[in-house]
C-alpha cells in the first residue's frame, strides 16, 4: 500500500472543511425555521384561547380564527425565509 505523503496532490484524498460547514449551517437555518413556525402558531392559538375565554363564547371562533391566521402568517414567514435562504 503506498504511503499517502508520496501521492501527488491529485491522488490524495481532499478534505472539504466548507461543505460541512455549509451543511451545519443549513441544518441551522432550517431547524430555527420549524422553531419559528411552531412558535408562531403556539402564540397565535393561546391569543385566541384568552380572546374566547375574555369574550365568554362558547364555540372557539377566536381560537379557530387566530390558529388559522397564525398558519397563515407562519407560512409567509418561512416562505420568506426559504427565498432569501436559496439566494
Amino acid at each position: 500500500m503506498p504511503d499517502e505523503s508520496k501521492l501527488p496532490d491529485s491522488d490524495q484524498p481532499k478534505k472539504d472543511s466548507t461543505s460541512s460547514g455549509k451543511t451545519l449551517r443549513n441544518v441551522a437555518v432550517l431547524s430555527g425555521i420549524g422553531i419559528e413556525m411552531g412558535v408562531i402558531i403556539y402564540l397565535a392559538a393561546r391569543g385566541g384561547m384568552w380572546l374566547d375565554n375574555h369574550y365568554q363564547t362558547e364555540k372557539r371562533l377566536f381560537t379557530a380564527c387566530c390558529v388559522l391566521l397564525g398558519v397563515g402568517i407562519s407560512l409567509w414567514v418561512v416562505l420568506k425565509q426559504l427565498r432569501r435562504f436559496n439566494t
